[in-house]
């Protein structure tokens, strides 16, 4: 299998979930593997994405659950919260993992090499030390990075890599963007007490979400006091003496004000200054590697998978096209990545999660020929916590052949319930298949199969 020729087999440059998983399968498979990563081992979900945000957000739960304890007979006193505990509870984790997804390259013989790396070639990448490599494939997977706002300023605002290392607490955030970076960071600053305004250039949140499920995220949030600016634009952002910020916006006469200004309007793959050029790599509208369904760059020796590629920016696609490319290459597996029915959820407070078409798509595709079946209800956790916030279940049926096409979910668990329904959509079951099923009593996912 291993050429002679080449250093070595394959070089797979960026160390996040898609470079690791086909650096392993490729490494299982007998190919002379290596690795370059100028930060640390595993990528944006593990360093500074999915994973440490998610620990913010089950840190964040407890401001409500301590307050609903009460409620259910338990006494606690002297309730206060120290954002530096969190903060570095969650890095330790960070730090855990870095060291398991080492682990991992390691155990299967992968070299690694902790510096940047460029393409020189077709065939050869330069190590930020100097050090010149050849390999027969090169697999690009070096993600994607938060998109700046070109305004002045713009160096006293923070990212969604900069949030999870702040000293203190802010008093006061300002968020950019309605995205799902942008509303679970909303929820878990205000879950911990902070004010929150979130600033977006259009009046829709969630795009892509079904619209009854965004219409009922923005009652809840604004409920619980996160307030909303929308059809505004960050026009300078000012820091004043005692290190507060004062927020600009365009046609707002008056500034906010904010102890942390965080910006998530987007994340943009990071293929600048990588040498894509140098072996004729053709690049899409927002600087995206352009692939075929093999993975295959328009060099045919140089690969790229992930966020890079801006299909579908997601942990668990990136990991499956790792892999897939890995066994087509190495492991003489016509491995294909299936993007029909791929599950979303977005950890605001309270979560929401789909898979499928939503309703207006559904519409779109089929006209008059949509069924759809709702349940709005008062989830039993809210009920001792009184409040009135109700959750919103949604299938999206097609009238003619009873099939499932979508499942949208909003409330306490939601993104739990709706990977088992993913199963559901993506085997082609229809709703006569949900009303057979017998309901699990008493729990929220019950709802799934009692709608009528």
């Amino acid at each position: 299998m291993t050429d002679p020729a080449y250093d070595y087999d394959l070089f797979v440059i960026g160390a996040g979930s898609g470079g690791v998983r086909a650096s392993r399968i490729a490494a299982g498979y007998g190919a002379r593997v290596a690795v370059a990563e100028e930060y640390r081992v595993g990528g944006t979900c593990v360093i500074r994405g999915c994973v440490p945000k998610k620990l913010l957000v089950y840190g964040s739960h407890f401001a409500e659950e301590l307050q609903d304890a009460a409620n259910y007979g338990w006494t606690v006193e002297k309730m206060t919260f120290d954002w530096p505990t969190l903060r570095d509870a969650v890095a330790k984790d960070v730090d855990r993992l870095n060291a398991a997804y080492t682990n991992t390259l390691n155990s299967n013989k992968v070299e690694h090499f902790l510096e940047r790396a460029t393409i020189t070639g077709p065939n050869s990448v330069k190590l930020a030390s100097g050090r010149e490599i050849t390999a027969k494939y090169i697999l690009v997977a070096v993600g994607a990075w938060p998109v700046m706002p070109e305004i002045e300023g713009v160096e006293h605002c923070i990212t969604s890599n900069e949030v999870f290392h702040l000293e203190s607490l802010p008093r006061r955030v300002v968020i950019a963007g309605a995205g799902y970076i942008a509303l679970e960071f909303a929820g878990i600053f205000n879950a911990l007490g902070s004010h929150v305004t979130v600033v977006n250039r259009s009046e829709t949140i969630l795009r892509g979400y079904d619209a009854a499920l965004r219409d009922r995220l923005l009652q809840i949030t604004m409920a619980r006091g996160i307030e909303y600016k929308f059809n505004c634009g960050f026009e300078r952002v000012e820091k004043q003496e005692d290190g507060s910020l004062l927020v600009f916006m365009k046609g707002q006469p008056d500034p906010l004000h904010a102890d942390a200004v965080l910006v998530a309007t987007g994340r943009r793959p990071k293929t600048d200054g990588l040498g894509l050029e140098n072996a004729g790599i053709a690049l899409g509208a927002h600087g995206e590697i352009v692939v075929d369904e093999g993975a295959q760059t328009s060099c045919p020796s140089i690969f790229a998978v992930g966020d890079v590629t801006n299909r579908v920016q997601l942990t668990p696609i990136a990991i499956r096209e790792g892999h897939a490319f890995a066994d087509r290459v190495f492991g003489g597996k016509d491995t294909r990545v299936s993007y029909d029915c791929i599950p979303s959820a977005v950890f605001s407070q309270p979560p929401l999660a789909s898979v499928g078409l939503n309703e207006a798509q559904a519409r779109e595709k089929l006209g008059s020929n949509v069924k759809i079946f709702t349940s709005d209800f008062r989830p039993m956790k809210n009920i001792f916590g009184h409040r009135p916030e109700r959750g919103l279940y949604k299938l999206v049926v097609d009238a003619q052949t009873d099939k499932v096409l979508g499942v949208h979910l909003i409330g306490p668990d939601a993104p739990e319930v709706l990977q088992a329904a993913a199963i559901a959509v993506k085997a082609g079951l229809t709703k006569a298949d949900f009303d057979a099923t017998v309901a699990l009593h008493p729990s929220m996912a019950e709802e799934l199969v009692l709608m009528r």
